[in-house]
């Protein structure tokens, strides 16, 4: 009789990626996976594969939040120029968070893993890429709105977004001073103007 599950691996991997956010990849061993999911080795193991594949489970989780939940809610709640502004402005919320930021879980995966890993590098890219394609849609439905000059170009506002958003999000652990993302954030917003 094949084994069953009585847990949920959602649930799970989520707990998964909470570990992995805090500490990094190579920090969170095995029995911190242990003691933050609830399960033994073996479950995470037959379920998961390796260390490495639970990690790519758990980046891959995070990438799809953040495009299609809290991307998709932005753009529904929001104009295009004050969507762009609500992303950005996510990082002075993080600043001010009772225990500091764990800042972009991509982001920091991006420093510590993707220059020496290939699978990781292509999860950290892709995200990146559709990043900065919500970026240039914002823009050219700003465009389309009024709400953004027809002299801004959509593709290389959105990539040097892309660059202020992974900035925020490196500050948001070594420099959470909010009067700085303020700052970074109103610089920003004038590239749109």
């Amino acid at each position: 009789m094949p084994w069953e599950k009585t847990f949920d691996v959602q649930e799970t991997l989520e707990k998964a990626m909470n570990a992995f956010w805090a500490r990094g990849y190579e920090a969170t061993s095995v029995q911190d996976l242990v003691e933050s999911t609830g399960l033994n080795r073996g479950s995470l193991y037959a379920t998961y594969g390796d260390k490495h594949a639970l990690f790519l489970a758990a980046l891959r989780r995070y990438d799809r939040w953040l495009r299609e939940e809290l991307l998709q809610r932005i753009e529904a709640d929001h104009g295009p120029r004050d969507a762009v502004r609500r992303l950005l402005l996510l990082f002075r919320a993080e600043t001010a968070r009772p225990g500091g930021s764990s800042g972009c879980f991509l982001t920091n995966t991006a420093l510590e893993l993707a220059p020496h890993d290939p699978q990781v590098r292509g999860v950290v890219a892709t995200a990146q890429t559709a990043m900065e394609q919500w970026f240039a849609r914002m823009i050219s439905k700003g465009q389309a709105a009024g709400e953004i000059p027809e002299h801004v170009r959509p593709s290389e506002a959105a990539r040097g977004l892309l660059a202020t958003l992974i900035g925020l999000a490196v500050l948001a652990r070594s420099r959470p001073e909010p009067p700085l993302v303020d700052d970074i954030v109103e610089d920003a917003m004038r590239r749109l103007e």
